[in-house]
């Protein structure tokens, strides 16, 4: 065991409880933080592709919009070089020549150069002429046969004229079977005196116009639509695969469609709009600047978020696969800080229980196979009452005072169970007691074994278990005696109190139900008197269907709590004669006035008391009667805990033999045995004092009797509440007497 300075690995542990322990704890709280990690790098993940995603569809808007912006600009150039062919060709010298000589050779030479236009001009649909009147002379195709022009591009209240050229707002017109969107532009052929020799008109394709202008700008599969002002679809119909919110057929409305995408260009020029599953970029254009002509349209463009998602998949997979890497090392790097930690604390706790071995509060020895002692703490050495270096490499029989079978007892118990429990006796002064516990372990690194001895003095305990049988022993004589709580339930009794109330092992009783109905309901009184003095006596006499025969003198001995009060009753029985001869309903003699008694008992106190006490006794009669409290008449509970308070402290110092008694509400009477007129003056003073102490002497007024030959207890208060009334009548006194002459009985004088 000395070779081993320090802990370097589990494997040197004296124990293996100090090795590296992965408790439910610990592995709950590697679980949440992996749960957490697992959730916050998921999150910053989706973030970061969702991010990415949306920085695309923002990048892909603004390359649109740009665009846009080049298509929007290319058309208005474009519109204006169809004005300036369409002035071009009004101006054709083999034109003018028709105008001024109409033959069948002009017309059909111009219709021939015409034709030439139109094969070559793919936005060229077809080119007219018509008179001043507005009716149609001829033209390249028949598609445009049935077109009227508008009247008020017509004769002199023309706004427009010369070198003018009209642009038509969009229409649609079915070419061989297909509806083709477009527009015209419009040419006045004036005479030199400005008059109306004739109108050219030259009609353009929508699509054609725009396909010759995307193809260098715009991915083929992206769409390109042209919108009126209205929501009308003039170009970009019938893609591969159309938005289901976007309309798909020429003069299809967009306003009907996806209301909600229109509503947002309808009140802006140009912007990107998104939903949930497409990017909208629109730009309002302005194909003609003349304001008589001022045409304007939409450009929009979308593209779907899925294609969006499509080529950004390579970037999100990167992503994926960078969150799970970062997922990983992180994950390991919390193991291996918690296997730290772990490996840490244990290396911790090996050193603390290795040093803490022999100074915890166990008494330890380590000691070899061959039964010596190599390590002993403080408190061993303490219990044994040997200094710790006269206990090394000692033999551990002659420290603990084995005799030899004993200790072969304990060798064989190791070798089979490796471990011994029992007492053992130290032949000592004091005689110590040992709990002792020995366990046979194995050194790691060795085929040693060493002997773990934990041992705790418990002579203390035996002694505490001597003196109980003692007192078992002690309770089981011949005085009957209970233990009970606060409210009366019995907890414990002896044998005697047993074979008293006839309980024959039935503890589930009270003790006020034992000793009847009247101290049932004195039980708070006395209660109250053993809060205040400690205990109460008195004698109880049998009753109907009590258990007991005899009267017998109680004692209720009070064991209180640090806060006053009662948590313990020690109860004692002894049968005994009674003090006086009872006469009456109540079978409960108080003892130093233990209790307040109603005024019928004290009554018969009274009658039972021989003449000679009577003649040396007196009567006090005292009058509670508060201002503060009889301010309101409701307030008779106050009156009554006023009364209530009062009575405990009477009870607390009532001399030897003194009756108290409830006459009425705020009235008590005190008949005091042996007590002259003096005496009882000072004791009523003394009552005034003390309760003047407890802010309780407020409205009080007391008056005394003394007693008459042959005289009742109602003459005897009658009497008194004289001296009462005297005290009440006067201002500066409150303790009036009356003293009365043995001369004439039925003449009474008064005298403070």
């Amino acid at each position: 065991m000395s070779k081993h300075k320090s802990v370097g690995s589990s494997n040197t542990l004296l124990i293996s409880s100090q090795a590296t322990h992965w408790s439910q704890q610990h592995i709950l709280s590697l679980l949440s933080q992996l749960i957490i990690l697992l959730i916050a790098v998921f999150i910053i993940t989706s973030m970061v592709v969702n991010l990415g995603e949306r920085r695309l569809q923002e990048d892909w808007a603004d390359q649109r919009y740009s665009e846009l912006q080049t298509v929007a600009s290319l058309a208005s150039d474009k519109v204006s070089f169809l004005q300036f062919r369409t002035q071009t060709i009004a101006k054709d010298e083999l034109l003018r020549q028709y105008l001024l000589n109409p033959s069948e050779k002009l017309k059909l030479k111009t219709i021939k150069r015409w034709d030439s236009l139109t094969e070559n001009i793919p936005e060229l649909l077809d080119l007219a002429l018509f008179n001043p009147q507005g009716e149609l002379q001829f033209s390249t195709t028949g598609s445009f046969n049935n077109m009227q022009l508008p009247a008020t591009l017509l004769g002199s209240s023309k706004n427009m004229g010369g070198s003018d050229i009209y642009t038509s707002p969009m229409a649609f017109t079915p070419i061989n079977g297909i509806l083709e969107p477009y527009f015209y532009q419009l040419s006045w052929i004036e005479n030199p005196d400005q008059s109306i020799n004739g109108y050219l008109v030259t009609y353009n394709s929508i699509v054609k116009l725009l396909e010759t202008i995307k193809p260098a700008f715009f991915n083929q599969n992206s769409p390109l639509l042209l919108l009126d002002t209205q929501g009308f679809l003039y170009a970009g119909a019938n893609q591969p695969t159309p938005l289901n919110s976007m309309p798909d057929t020429l003069g299809a409305s967009l306003k009907q469609t996806n209301p909600e995408l229109w509503r947002v260009m309808a009140m802006n020029n140009f912007g990107q709009f998104h939903s949930q599953d497409s990017t909208f970029v629109y730009l309002k254009v302005e194909l003609t600047s003349q304001y008589e002509t001022k045409r304007e349209y939409f450009l929009l463009s979308y593209i779907r978020h899925d294609d969006i998602a499509a080529r950004y998949a390579q970037w999100r997979m990167a992503i994926i696969i960078a969150g799970c890497l970062i997922a990983l090392f992180a994950s390991l790097l919390i193991i291996l800080r918690h296997r730290f930690v772990l490996e840490r604390r244990a290396k911790q706790n090996s050193v603390q229980l290795s040093n803490g071995l022999f100074n915890n509060e166990l008494s330890c020895l380590i000691v070899n196979d061959s039964g010596r002692i190599q390590s002993v703490n403080a408190k061993a050495s303490a219990a044994l009452s040997l200094p710790i270096d006269a206990l090394k490499d000692r033999s551990i029989q002659r420290v603990l005072h084995l005799d030899d079978d004993r200790f072969h007892q304990i060798k064989e118990a190791l070798t089979l169970h490796n471990q011994w429990r029992g007492e053992i006796n130290l032949e000592t002064l004091n005689s110590s007691m040992l709990q002792t516990h020995i366990r046979n372990e194995k050194c790691p690194n060795s085929n040693e074994h060493y002997w773990l001895v934990t041992f705790e003095d418990i002579t203390a305990l035996i002694d505490s278990q001597r003196q109980a049988y003692l007192y078992h022993l002690m309770s089981n004589g011949a005085v009957a005696s209970a233990l009970t709580d606060a409210n009366g339930a019995i907890i414990k009794y002896n044998h005697q109190f047993d074979l008293l109330m006839s309980l024959h092992g039935d503890s589930n009783i009270s003790l006020t139900e034992l000793l009847g109905e009247e101290l049932d309901n004195q039980w708070q009184n006395i209660t109250a008197q053993i809060s205040l003095q400690g205990e109460w006596t008195a004698q109880i006499m049998p009753f109907n269907h009590s258990r007991f025969t005899h009267c017998l003198k109680t004692t209720l001995t009070g064991q209180l709590t640090f806060e006053g009060d009662i948590e313990f009753l020690i109860c004692t029985f002894e049968e005994t004669t009674p003090a006086i001869s009872v006469q009456n309903s109540s079978n409960i003699i108080g003892h130093r006035s233990a209790i307040v008694l109603r005024l019928n008992e004290l009554e018969d106190y009274f009658i039972n008391l021989n003449e000679l006490t009577k003649e040396n006794s007196s009567l006090l009669v005292m009058d509670i009667n508060p201002e503060s409290i009889f301010s309101n008449m409701g307030n008779i509970s106050q009156l009554e805990k006023c009364q209530k308070d009062i009575e405990l402290q009477l009870l607390i110092k009532l001399p030897l033999n003194y009756q108290i008694a409830q006459w009425q509400l705020g009235k008590l009477v005190i008949l005091m045995p042996e007590t002259n007129a003096n005496s009882a003056h000072k004791y009523a003073i003394n009552i005034m004092q003390r309760l003047e102490e407890m802010n309780l002497g407020a409205g009080i007024n007391i008056g005394i009797a003394s007693y008459l030959q042959a005289q009742s207890l109602d003459q005897y208060l009658a009497h008194a509440e004289i001296a009462l009334k005297r005290a009440k009548q006067s201002v500066d006194q409150n303790i009036c007497q009356a003293f009365t002459r043995s001369i004439d009985n039925d003449n009474l004088h008064e005298s403070d």
